[in-house]
């Protein structure tokens, strides 16, 4: 969230408006201020200030001490400045609370009448559906609430003819990632991190001591972070709303972890969302599916509930650049909204940032909260969209240990081989291709050390249980490196011939896409290569061409983000330093980019757009000038990002 408020606060200065924050959400904007010698003092300051004082109190939680003068101001104008440094930190600076004041019309009365005190006539609005539904409310009666204060004499005629409309622009802010209408709302991306992480950890010891987990996790009426943190870490049943397991579900759970068990897997990890039910929808709690655990298949059982650790801690990458780029575009709306246009709230949808109808958006959830109350599943299903019902899909084929679906003949050898450099992401898929083999009937090889493990014969059979642990597993667990086909073309041939090799998945970065292409265009000489050939992009460039996002560039963002976080805490522990970061990416700026983004650098350097020496005394003056604008007790760094 504070990620948001910076993207809105730096370009609505960018375009020469004034920015106000307002602490505690609808209850601040009904106490207003009520100390007038600040709002003396913010005038005196004049209309490019980098600061108006409040920044630092923000940050570190002064506000509401007795001895400070913000103490009773709700309604705070900020500078550049003021939000510095913002972007890493977790939770929201200007607080959150909920106002149920707010929802009468008195209430939006007063806000009203607050707003326009302070010259506010645009609002940016992150929260979750409760919050953006009273914004809309608010922005439907704003102008017969301009007439109740006009004729009430609280404001002038000059007021109500510059205030006579609000603009309203929606950001969703939600760990559950409930919103139908977008695929990523902020802060689910940072939840789900913590919740991988905290799963990290328990698998540890479950596996060391043979026990079954029951792990309950947040998400209300949304099984998303269930479904999302059960892929991420291998586990072996998820409960979600919106697909109940069958009507003997105790039944059903034993059978699937009794099969699991049998295959020689030590663990057992079953997530449950909190709002998981039955088909008749009865609550499923954790101490039931414990029960089934101990007493039905006698396993050391043990029920963790997550709870707030999952809404807490540092942003990761992903969601940083997510609330940047959503910030930006609902500046953009409010500067573009007329009167009797609708409100919009910005989301996300197949990687590009998108306008939608904030109404019919929340509508949207009411249909599927409905669809499941009437227990038409399918139809919940739906309303979640085609990723999260792909999602569970994947995951069924992922952990259940169920025999072969298929007769041996029609079945392939298909192998499976890392190509390029180590990236995150690449056990997680190798994992799934071989658990899909399986499913299928299909028999995976996997070749260790890419081409030259295949042309020393480093070929064998994956298993079930030998894949099981790779799900959070780093790096690559078959060996990878940079060689490619054409070392050794009719060696390669020879080695497909030999073991049979009917397909061949390479998973890697721009290594991986030229073996691809050498390999097709020399079909021709060898009918061994005439197979298909498929690469899964996993770089942490992310330069393969005609794909947008590749395995493992995520990660490495997030490692950067974290890795920055800790250089800019040094560098603001000294006055007038800079640290210069370099980081990898090839001929790519894209790493560079998106972390420049995500850490707040001051300079990012690219290949696309090079360097020169003009450009570079250019940057020096800058950084000599923004150091020199900054207060005496201020110990701010700056952090310049450039790709070689």
């Amino acid at each position: 969230m504070n990620s948001a408020i910076c993207a809105v606060i730096k370009m609505a200065l960018y375009k020469g408006l004034e920015t106000f924050v307002i602490r505690e959400g609808f209850a601040g904007l009904l106490k207003g201020n009520r100390n007038q010698d600040i709002l003396a003092e913010e005038a005196n300051l004049g209309q490019n200030a980098l600061s108006y004082g409040c920044g630092d109190f923000l940050r570190l939680g002064d506000l509401g001490g007795d001895d400070s003068k913000f103490h009773d101001q709700y309604i705070l104008r900020v500078g550049w400045d003021d939000v510095r440094g913002w972007e890493n930190q977790g939770g929201t600076l200007i607080g959150s609370a909920r106002c149920k004041e707010f929802m009468s019309r008195e209430g939006r009365l007063q806000g009203a009448f607050n707003l326009i005190s302070n010259g506010i006539d645009s609002l940016v609005v992150c929260g979750g559906d409760g919050s953006l539904t009273g914004a809309d409310i608010f922005r439907n009666e704003w102008p017969s609430l301009v007439e109740s204060l006009l004729n009430q004499d609280r404001i002038t005629n000059e007021q109500a003819v510059r205030f006579q409309h609000l603009h309203i622009a929606g950001l969703v802010a939600s760990i559950d990632n409930d919103l139908t209408c977008t695929d990523l709302t902020i802060g689910s991306s940072t939840a789900l991190l913590r919740i991988s992480e905290s799963l990290d950890s328990i698998s540890s010891t479950a596996s060391s001591h043979s026990r079954a987990f029951v792990i309950e996790v947040m998400g209300r009426h949304c099984g998303w972070l269930a479904l999302m943190a059960a892929t991420a870490c291998g586990a072996d049943y998820v409960y979600v709303p919106e697909r109940p397991p069958p009507e003997d579900w105790r039944q059903h759970l034993r059978d699937s972890l009794l099969a699991i068990r049998e295959k020689g897997k030590r663990k057992s990890i079953v997530i449950i969302a909190e709002g998981a039910i039955d088909v008749h929808l009865q609550p499923i709690k954790p101490s039931m599916v414990a029960e089934v655990l101990s007493q039905d298949l006698h396993l050391d059982t043990r029920v963790t509930t997550l709870g707030h650790t999952q809404r807490g801690g540092r942003p990761d990458a992903n969601d940083r650049i997510l609330a940047t780029l959503q910030g930006i575009d609902a500046l953009r709306a409010l500067l573009e909204d007329e009167p009797g246009k609708p409100s919009y709230i910005i989301g996300i949808r197949k990687g590009r940032i998108k306008r939608l109808l904030l109404r019919e958006s929340i509508q949207s959830n009411g249909l599927l909260a409905k669809a499941i109350s009437d227990q038409r599943f399918e139809e919940a299903l739906s309303q979640r969209g085609s990723d999260f019902r792909e999602g569970l899909d994947t995951f069924t084929y992922n952990a259940a240990a169920v025999p072969s679906m298929h007769q041996p003949s029609n079945t392939i050898r298909m192998g499976i081989m890392h190509v390029g450099a180590p990236a995150g992401g690449m056990n997680t898929a190798t994992r799934t291709a071989v658990r899909f083999c399986l499913r299928r009937g299909h028999t995976p090889l996997l070749i260790n050390n890419g081409f030259v493990g295949l042309l020393k014969d480093l070929v064998f059979k994956a298993t079930w249980l030998r894949v099981d642990s790779w799900a959070s597993s780093g790096g690559s667990e078959l060996g990878v490196n940079r060689v490619l086909p054409n070392v050794d073309l009719h060696g390669v041939a020879k080695q497909l011939q030999k073991h049979n090799i009917q397909g061949l998945l390479i998973i890697g970065g721009f290594e991986a896409f030229t073996s691809i292409k050498i390999l097709s265009e020399a079909r021709p000489e060898f009918p061994a290569l005439r197979i298909p050939l498929i690469g899964l992009p996993a770089t942490l460039s992310n330069n393969v061409p005609m794909n947008e996002y590749s395995l493992g560039t995520y990660t490495s963002l997030d490692v950067l983000a974290h890795t920055c976080d800790m250089i800019i805490q040094s560098a603001s522990a000294s006055r007038n330093r800079v640290f210069i970061v370099e980081v990898q990416g090839g001929q790519c700026g894209f790493v560079a980019v998106m972390g420049a983004l995500a850490t707040s650098a001051s300079i990012v350097y690219t290949p696309e757009e090079g360097v020169n020496l003009q450009q570079l005394n250019e940057d020096i003056q800058f950084l000599h000038r923004r150091f020199s604008q900054d207060p005496e007790f201020a110990n701010d760094g700056r952090l310049p990002l450039r790709k070689p």
